[in-house]
């Protein structure tokens, strides 16, 4: 059985890795406080990064060696890690790309001046008092 270009597993895992990557600079670049951040995360993200492929060469050369999943060879790229075709690494990477980038673009902003926003709630406390 033949496959078409775009069902191919290393298209697809290039997708994933496109849109995560695309969700984490999206949410880096709404940061106000990315360069805290990457100075933060880069060190833990790497050795998350590096765990999780780890976890996941042992524990998928485990299932297909059970026969829990196969791979039909026409739609993998040939290149593996003992018998994990490599594009299935790109969805433990492409996680963590994804959960932070959501987590970014997700939480709250802050407010860019707290002043007008101080002024405003000093405002109404004082209408209040005067009452």
């Amino acid at each position: 059985m033949t496959y078409p270009l775009l069902s191919t597993y290393p298209i697809l895992s290039a997708a994933f890795l496109a849109l995560a990557a695309a969700v984490l600079v999206a949410g880096l670049v709404r940061a106000p406080d990315r360069a805290r951040l990457l100075a933060r995360w880069t060190v833990p993200a790497s050795v998350t990064g590096v765990v999780l492929v780890v976890l996941t060469a042992v524990f998928d050369n485990l299932m297909i060696a059970a026969g829990l999943m196969t791979y039909a060879a026409a739609a993998i790229s040939g290149a593996h890690l003992g018998l994990v075709p490599v594009e299935d690494l790109a969805y433990p990477i492409a996680g963590l790309m994804l959960l932070p980038g959501l987590w970014l673009l997700l939480r709250p902003r802050r407010q860019e001046s707290t002043g007008a926003r101080g002024s405003a709630a000093d405002a109404r406390t004082h209408d209040r008092s005067s009452r």
